[in-house]
């Protein structure tokens, strides 16, 4: 396997933990809560976090997208269960999609392009770590402050949390 493909993976697999443990905070009735009426909802939010590996490595299998064409749409997922089921068949697709990548392929060309205006061209894995996994920790970060606007205790993503301590003593 290609060394810089088999990091991304080790890397997606210590996100993913992370990650789940965030989606499991997500309480089933608060789903349709917005923080502002330009954001996205809790679940819209929360189901574009569990999407986000999966659907971007389906954007990496080709050369380019138009965002002129592409819809932005974001659906809320139904239940927390649900949710990270998602997660789990994202993450799936995206191994799956980085354990196949060959040396060609991972330092081909991709391209951005809003109709004939090309918004940036790089190498393929370049669009991978940019649109892929920074785009997944900005918007699981998102999601950490609407859990933390709802009052439900905040898992540690990196470290502590102010409602997690991790590595304190237990005191008896």
């Amino acid at each position: 396997m290609l060394p810089a493909a088999k990091a991304l993976i080790a890397e997606l697999d210590a996100e993913t933990a992370t990650t789940r443990r965030v989606l499991e905070r997500v309480p089933d009735d608060r789903l349709t809560w917005q923080p502002h009426a330009k954001s996205m909802t809790l679940g819209q939010l929360a189901q574009h976090v569990a999407l986000i590996p999966g659907n971007i490595s389906r954007m990496a299998a080709h050369d380019s997208i138009d965002m002129a064409t592409r819809k932005m749409e974001y659906p809320a997922g139904e239940s927390t269960a649900a949710i990270l089921a998602t997660l789990d068949a994202s993450v799936t697709a995206a191994r799956a999609f980085l354990s196949g990548l060959d040396e060609a392929r991972a330092s081909g060309t991709w391209r951005m392009t809003f109709g004939d205006r090309e918004i940036f061209a790089i190498p393929r894995l370049g669009m991978l770590r940019t649109i892929c996994f920074n785009h997944w920790y900005h918007h699981r970060g998102e999601l950490v402050v609407y859990l933390r606007l709802l009052d439900v205790p905040v898992p540690v993503v990196y470290g502590k949390s102010a409602d997690e301590i991790p590595f304190a003593a237990v005191v008896a």
